[in-house]
């Protein structure tokens, strides 16, 4: 019996110990690292060989300690701390481009655009000179250029003075217009360089010869250019804020709560468990705590960034004032054929230059001088005592050359239009640096459910505080210590605060500003329009002397009657034609004994 038992036992034994063995191999299965590995290799965390082929017991880690086996060394740590650095910076870097590119396109396209009124407005000059002013057109042409040279630089934020260039414009073409204006006769004996055309360019501001269009050219590129160039300058700090918040610095607390919250999961082999969305917060706003104080700055930066496009680009300041230009040096050598005689008296008693009686136009004395004429510098009073009719001067003041207040019919793009747009992106980043923790885990996906992962397991749900953004809110984070704010991201907050600071006091009004809608495509005051299109002549409006030229130009949408290039005059010998822009016709009828009396008088150089 025994021998028959012994043998059944010895083949059962044999069975037990197969299926032991059986079982043995599946429980080492389950608790394989082959997820881990494939997850290691994947996301290219670091070298395959350090993930174990099975999980350790006893594992000296620094990070994603828990009790049982791990799938994850000490090396692995290492490799997962380089990985989740690297990860965070490149999410942040991806939903801050859009910001930057946001800022440094629209900086190219505002640049762009600003040369383009400049090349037109120059063109714009250069046609009044070559047409109407031909005798000095040659020679002053080149002082065009150096105008909206420095112009051009101004607004690329360049040190150079607005009021200095216009200064300087005048300066260099009052010799000009003095020896081939107001005494046509000495243009032979003018070179440059020499005494006479020193002494001209020296005393031009104390003469005061054309009156007070230069000064009111001045203010009026000033304030409009001024607020272009600063909103170049505020992109270009605002792109330098994106680059340093790019490359801000991940303290080791923040890369140690990175790992437990990504990569630790994995170490217990959940490799597809999610964080939990309280958790997530935790850790990315005190990872991101000091990038979060720029939050204040930011938003008032965003503010004087919208005042400053409306400065510029609203009732199209910026165009009008370089469209302008022609029209004030239009006037300021009218101002200077008028007065002609009163200024070659008071040349000849500081520069001793005629040699012969003034050819020029008659003189108008300081009586009969408009409020326009009499608010700048007087003349001297010892002036020749005939004096054109009083009305003379007050009809010279329509006496203006029309401008489209768009460039081209071809530009379809206004300053205004890229205005728009820019302002309506800007929306959308106002409160960035705020909600950045939130957009990086949103890109973790995480859950808040009952298989979120809470830095310790898997829960139902996160059950720690939620703290706020900034320094101050994370002495209650659980998650994160943070100790101070990063040098580096503090020196760019103190240098936001600068900027937005000198800005305010460079414009001080600017928070008077009115809101874009009330600069909508609606009526303005006056009745025209606002925003005109592309097929549209707009033309600027305005009545008072003391409003700027382009102000002074008819509303009407008169047409000019020829192209800016175009040479009104087919025979350069005649006089220059003067034109009525805006009048009815019997007003411009009432000109005719003016406009007679005038070409008589230029017959007579």
């Amino acid at each position: 019996m025994s021998r028959g038992v012994c043998p059944r036992v010895s083949s059962c034994g044999c069975l037990w110990v197969a299926l032991l063995f059986a079982a043995a191999a599946v429980r080492v299965d389950a608790y394989s690292c082959h997820e881990v590995r494939t997850a290691f290799q994947l996301r290219q965390v670091g070298p395959l060989s350090r993930v174990p082929e099975t999980p350790g017991t006893d594992v000296d880690l620094l990070v994603c300690k828990h009790k049982g086996p791990s799938c994850c060394t000490r090396k692995m740590e290492e490799s997962y701390q380089l990985a989740v650095r690297r990860e965070t910076v490149h999410n942040i870097y991806s939903y801050s481009y859009e910001l930057e590119h946001l800022l440094s396109g629209h900086a190219d396209a505002f640049q762009d655009m600003f040369q383009y009124l400049l090349s037109f407005s120059q063109g714009h000059l250069s046609s009044l000179l070559e047409g109407t002013y031909s005798p000095l057109s040659r020679q002053a042409l080149p002082h065009v250029n150096q105008l909206f040279s420095s112009l051009s630089l101004y607004l690329r934020g360049a040190n150079v003075s607005v009021e200095a260039s216009v200064h300087h414009f005048f300066n260099h073409i009052f010799p000009l217009v003095y020896t081939r204006l107001i005494n046509p006769g000495m243009e032979g004996g003018m070179t440059a360089g020499n005494d006479m055309s020193d002494c001209l360019r020296m005393i031009r501001q104390d003469v005061n010869p054309f009156g007070p269009h230069p000064a009111a050219m001045a203010q009026e590129l000033a304030g409009a250019l001024g607020a272009g160039r600063q909103l170049g300058l505020a992109l270009e700090e605002g792109l330098e804020v994106m680059n340093a918040t790019e490359h801000a610095g991940l303290s080791k607390e923040c890369v140690k709560g990175l790992v437990r919250m990504v990569y630790c999961p994995h170490c217990r082999g959940l490799t597809l468990i999610k964080p939990c969305v309280g958790y997530c917060h935790n850790v990315m706003r005190g990872c991101l705590a000091s990038v979060s104080e720029l939050d204040q700055p930011w938003r008032r930066y965003s503010s004087l960034l919208e005042q400053l496009t409306h400065a510029m680009a609203g009732h199209h300041s910026l165009e009008l004032a370089l469209l302008g230009v022609r029209g004030h040096v239009n006037e300021a050598l009218l101002y200077a054929q008028l007065h002609g005689p009163l200024i070659t008296a008071t040349v000849d008693k500081v520069c001793g230059l005629s040699t012969k009686e003034p050819t020029g136009t008659q003189p108008t004395s300081a009586e009969v001088a408009t409020p326009t004429v009499t608010s700048a510098s007087p003349l001297p009073s010892a002036a020749p005592s005939r004096a054109l009719p009083e009305q003379w001067l007050g009809q010279l003041a329509h006496l203006r050359s029309s401008f489209p207040l768009k460039p081209s019919k071809n530009n379809k793009h206004s300053l205004r239009t890229l205005s728009r747009e820019f302002l309506m992106y800007l929306q959308r980043y106002k409160a960035f640096f705020a909600a950045l923790p939130e957009m990086l885990c949103e890109g973790e996906n995480v859950v808040d459910d009952a298989t979120c992962w809470s830095g310790d397991g898997v829960v139902e749900s996160y059950t720690g505080r939620v703290v706020g953004n900034g320094l101050h809110a994370q002495r209650q984070n659980p998650e994160v210590k943070v100790r101070s704010m990063d040098p580096a991201m503090e020196e760019v907050k103190k240098r936001l605060e600068l900027f937005n600071q000198e800005t305010h006091e460079k414009f001080p009004k600017l928070g008077q500003m009115e809101a874009w809608d009330d600069l909508g495509s609606g009526e303005t005051e006056d009745g025209s329009t606002a925003d005109c299109d592309d097929e549209d002549g707009c033309q600027a409006s305005g009545d008072g002397p003391e409003k700027s030229s382009h102000k002074d130009v008819s509303g009407e949408g008169q047409p000019t009657g020829r192209k800016p290039g175009e040479n009104p005059r087919e025979n350069p010998s005649k006089p220059p034609s003067v034109k009525v822009i805006g009048g009815s016709p019997p007003a411009a009828w009432s000109l005719a004994p003016l406009l007679a009396g005038l070409c008589w008088q230029w017959l007579l150089f």
